[in-house]
């Protein structure tokens, strides 16, 4: 490409944008961001103007992080042992005091620092501010192989977000400030509870009434049986992959909390590859997008 063409490519990548800022502008779209995404500076930066992009472009992004590795890097640093049930961390009251820390201290601070190094203004919060995410504790059963029976797992201070609050983002928002929260919540009893952070983003997004939920995943998207993307998957097509064995184990819940998010309100909720440099924008920006979207009906 020579330098004389590179003002009408320019051109015209953003007139094939105008579209797609038209739809979204004033909208809400939350963003869970995790996996590779976050531990990689490079991916990390680019994440963060993509962020600043889309403030500046009239959406209003709300993003959610997570942070299992550092929160297992810092517990083995400390020697505290991890413990895992059915992919989420058993959570005693000391390895809550480690998660909080890491959470709701250097993470957030570090996502909310970026967002700021690229341009924009971010406030870090948790869902214990402003009684945003009031959680309840997370019960979960298994049956027993020898009994039969069903049993209890105790995972601790393990919360399901049983009420969101979103006042405090409403004003955040006005404020021309994009929310950074970190997936810690509060009880009725004033138990402080760690709670998964696809389920918490899932939960402000139908709080919030947003337009999409962006999950960022360290997977392409969900695979046919030919290893194939599927960019679009309605709700009755999710039962149909899951009868005939297409998707299968942890994707399976993956799709099902998805699911969960678009009865509740959200238009569309995508499983974004977060290791393609500015995924967010590629996903909202662009006709083919990054991942694979589910929503109401069928593609």
């Amino acid at each position: 490409m020579s330098e004389s063409e590179q003002p009408q490519i320019i051109a015209r990548i953003l007139s094939e944008a105008l579209p797609f800022m038209q739809l979204y502008d004033n909208q809400v779209i939350v963003v869970k961001y995790g996996g590779h995404a976050m531990v990689d500076p490079d991916l990390a930066r680019k994440f963060a103007r993509d962020i600043v992009q889309m403030k500046q472009s009239g959406f209003n992004p709300i993003v959610v992080h997570g942070g299992g590795p550092q929160i297992g890097s810092m517990l083995d640093r400390l020697k505290i042992e991890s413990r895992f049930e059915d992919g989420l961390r058993v959570t005693d009251r000391e390895t809550m005091q480690v998660v909080e820390m890491v959470l709701a201290g250097s993470i957030n601070s570090s996502v909310v620092s970026d967002i700021q190094a690229a341009g924009g203004k971010a406030i870090g919060i948790s869902g214990k501010d402003g009684n945003l995410c009031v959680a309840k504790k997370l019960e979960r059963t298994r049956t027993n192989a020898e009994t039969g029976k069903q049993e209890v797992i105790d995972l601790g201070f393990v919360g399901d977000p049983g009420q969101i609050n979103p006042d405090i983002l409403h004003t955040i928002i006005r404020s021309d400030t994009v929310p950074v929260i970190a997936p810690i919540a509060t009880s009725l009893d004033n138990e402080t509870y760690n709670v998964n952070a696809d389920t918490f983003a899932g939960a402000i997004a139908v709080a919030m009434k947003a337009k999409r939920l962006l999950l960022l995943t360290d997977v392409a998207g969900v695979l046919d049986k030919n290893k194939a993307l599927l960019p679009e998957l309605s709700l009755s097509q999710i039962d149909e992959l899951s009868r005939d064995g297409t998707i299968s184990g942890g994707m399976i819940p993956k799709l099902e909390s998805c699911a969960s998010v678009v009865r509740g309100g959200v238009e569309g909720v995508v499983i974004t590859d977060g290791r393609v440099p500015h995924c967010v924008l590629l996903e909202l920006l662009t006709p083919h997008g990054v991942g694979t979207r589910i929503s109401e009906r069928r593609a």
